[in-house]
């Protein structure tokens, strides 16, 4: 592939908290603040805790998903009495960090999650031509060894990019687990540090002048559906539990196991298309049913990239 010159990444944001009980962001970011630190390298660096009222009663959100707040028609709808309070801080979070998708944008937004599935470490955006997010990807894949580290793309247009992370020119969220919500754990809290001490140690290199070569990076996941747990048609209530076999980012024949009924019955996988469960079991989920995700695995092949110079 020809080797692409990109601009600068002059303006770089940090956000936790967007889910007030996904603990090792908040406190991340918590610390950056505390640190004073508004500097990586050349890049003016923004920390944002982006939903304070959840934090503060440590829950994931406190009238609706802050993080499925930020479609172009969410963000341009009108403000009432009764508009619910997330909504009004998406629309505050993108006059901070945004607007989305305007030249005055800020380049780079990360935004730091958990999950209850054992996930490892994943980087999560809407593009995999987005050569800055997948170089970065790549050093993060390289570097960090304590835990497997995939990337996650959810092919949507930009328009309808629903999480914080779209604010960004470029953008995308490091997910870690497991860990239980409304708490931190050592382990998962040093991934989630070395993800973005790599990120920015990135950024520093990049804005320096430094040339990134191209080729191939692996383990990348397409989002293709959801998958819904069986529930009583009378009751709405859930009837049955994951299967014990099934596990994040394994395969997932036709025919295996996929739902273990609480009468005992085994429900398995009708699909057509041997796919990747991710977010399995994914404690959040449960609000709207969702028993876990199904992707496609494939390879991507990005260009040689170095900093535009004026």
């Amino acid at each position: 592939m020809e080797p692409v010159c990109l601009p600068a990444l002059s303006r770089v944001a940090i956000c936790g908290g967007t889910h007030g009980n996904e603990m090792s962001g908040v406190y991340l970011v918590r610390e950056l603040q505390r640190q004073k630190l508004e500097k990586a390298g050349s890049a003016t660096l923004t920390t944002v805790i982006s939903n304070p009222r959840a934090v503060q009663v440590c829950k994931r959100y406190t009238d609706m998903d802050l993080n499925r707040c930020f479609t172009d028609a969410i963000l341009s709808s009108p403000v009432t009495d009764a508009t619910p309070y997330e909504v009004r801080r998406a629309q505050e979070l993108n006059t901070l960090l945004g607007p989305k998708g305007n030249v005055g944008a800020m380049d780079l937004v990360c935004d730091l999650h958990n999950t209850t599935a054992n996930m490892g470490l994943s980087l999560i955006s809407y593009s995999v031509q987005d050569w800055v997010i997948m170089h970065i990807y790549r050093q993060v894949q390289r570097k960090i060894t304590s835990a497997p580290v995939r990337f996650i793309l959810l092919d949507l247009p930009l328009a309808d990019a629903y999480s914080q992370d779209s604010l960004g020119k470029h953008g995308f969220s490091i997910e870690v687990g497991p860990q239980p919500h409304g708490v931190v754990r050592a382990d998962i809290f040093n991934i989630m540090k070395e993800a973005v001490d790599q990120t920015l140690d990135w950024v520093q290199c990049f804005n320096s002048g430094s040339a990134f070569e191209g080729g191939e990076v692996d383990d990348v996941y397409t989002f293709v559906k959801s998958v819904y747990y069986p529930r009583d048609p009378e009751t709405n209530q859930i009837t049955a539990a994951i299967h014990p076999q099934d596990h994040d980012f394994c395969l997932l024949h036709p025919g295996d196991p996929m739902f273990l009924m609480f009468s005992g019955e085994i429900v398995k996988y009708e699909g057509e298309e041997v796919l990747h469960p991710f977010f399995v079991n994914e404690c959040a989920y449960y609000e709207k049913s969702i028993a876990f995700h199904l992707a496609r695995k494939m390879t991507v092949t990005i260009p040689p990239l170095q900093v535009k110079r004026d």
